[in-house]
């Protein structure tokens, strides 16, 4: 679509696992939304709106966000709040921004693990009549797609193997201390333990600004959205082939066709996917246009995907790593921003001048959207 105003992103905050229990979680918010301020230089007084991504059964009470108000800095400001992803609280940002109606904009998310059950609070979110009886949680929906993924490609068990060994060979670059990683999640077949990791408390916030801001107050290294797209799945799963995600290359296709993207196996420096296990990466790599089935054993034996690959996926150890659960989307936008914008740390690809998220969420990643970000405003693209 057109933009009035081009967004950028010009701060960033990322803390995809937060241990201990010294911050409630208003300290969190109030922590996270400083964090990206002071990352792009700038004060609460020079954001005109707030958007934020949050869920009411995950934080334990209603109307998260009149909570939240508070420490993002949203009392006698414009806010709102979208409780189906933090990715879309992130599109939402973009496109006030894009509107020409705001100058900048603050997008924050978060997600405790304070509820008693998580497995509960997600089957709150489900159908009543027929998936909370199952009982359906994320990870019952991730395992049914991952046997569906196994029914029509007999081999994916062994690639979904090797994506889990990756990541977490890209986490111990990006978060070199052992202790700071959560233990391994819970098996449910055809899932085994080291595919999935336990839930655990993380945030993410970013700044966005319109070229005209970001010329005004000299930002050195925006990220600019070059483009973006969302499609949401059907929510009863058996209206699903859960082998496949029609919904992300729904979104690809949009993203691609405003960025300009032609070839997008040969387009990015890095990618961040939302891996909530290793089999919804598979599906991502041919819905995204990165690989198809047909060629993923070929380009994993190449290295194609990892460190140093020609398209590196998930050097940040991506959601197998940390997994706050509410906020990963967003997270794998924020890391790529990060990318883009030279702030990556130990896993900055060096000279990343184009990058590709995909957000998913919701069971069998219900929710899907695609964020292409660039060192520049417009250029060309494979």
């Amino acid at each position: 679509m057109p933009y009035k105003v081009r967004p950028a992103v010009v701060g960033c905050a990322i803390r995809p696992a937060i241990t201990g229990r010294d911050r409630s979680l208003e300290e969190i918010i109030y922590d996270i939304s400083q964090a990206a301020l002071a990352d792009a230089g700038l004060t609460i007084e020079d954001i005109d709106g707030i958007v934020v991504g949050c869920n009411d059964q995950f934080d334990g009470r209603a109307i998260s966000v009149m909570m939240a108000s508070g420490p993002t800095g949203g009392v006698d400001r414009d806010i709102l709040s979208t409780p189906s992803s933090s990715e879309h609280a992130f599109v939402l940002g973009a496109l006030r921004v894009a509107s020409g109606q705001f100058r900048t904009q603050l997008v924050v998310s978060w997600s405790p693990t304070e509820v008693s059950s998580m497995s509960e609070a997600q089957r709150l979110g489900a159908d009543p009549y027929f998936h909370r009886a199952l009982p359906l949680d994320e990870l019952s929906a991730h395992a049914m797609q991952a046997g569906a993924l196994n029914h029509v490609w007999p081999n994916a068990w062994v690639f979904a193997e090797t994506v889990a060994v990756k990541n977490r060979r890209h986490a111990a670059v990006a978060w070199p201390d052992p202790s700071a990683r959560p233990a391994p999640g819970k098996a449910r077949w055809p899932l085994t333990d080291r595919m999935t990791t336990e839930p655990v408390t993380g945030a993410v916030a970013m700044v966005l600004a319109g070229a005209d801001f970001v010329a005004e107050r000299g930002f050195e290294n925006p990220a600019w959205l070059r483009g973006m797209g969302w499609a949401t799945e059907a929510a009863f799963l058996g209206d699903r082939d859960l082998s496949k995600a029609p919904a992300l290359e729904e979104a690809a296709r949009q993203a691609y066709e405003e960025a300009g993207i032609k070839d997008p196996a040969a387009a990015f420096d890095v990618v961040e996917i939302t891996d909530a296990t290793p089999y919804c990466e598979l599906i991502a790599y041919d819905a995204l246009g990165l690989c198809p089935r047909e060629q993923i054993a070929a380009r994993m034996a190449e290295g194609w995907f990892a460190k140093g690959g020609k398209s590196p996926v998930n050097l940040s150890g991506g959601v197998v790593t940390f997994n706050p659960v509410f906020c990963t989307g967003m997270i794998r936008i924020a890391e790529i921003a990060q990318q883009i914008r030279g702030k990556a740390g130990a896993h900055q690809v060096e000279g990343a001048r184009l990058g590709l998220a995909h957000a998913g969420s919701g069971f069998a990643l219900q929710y899907q959207s695609a964020v292409i970000l660039g060192a520049t405003p417009k250029g060309d693209a494979p």
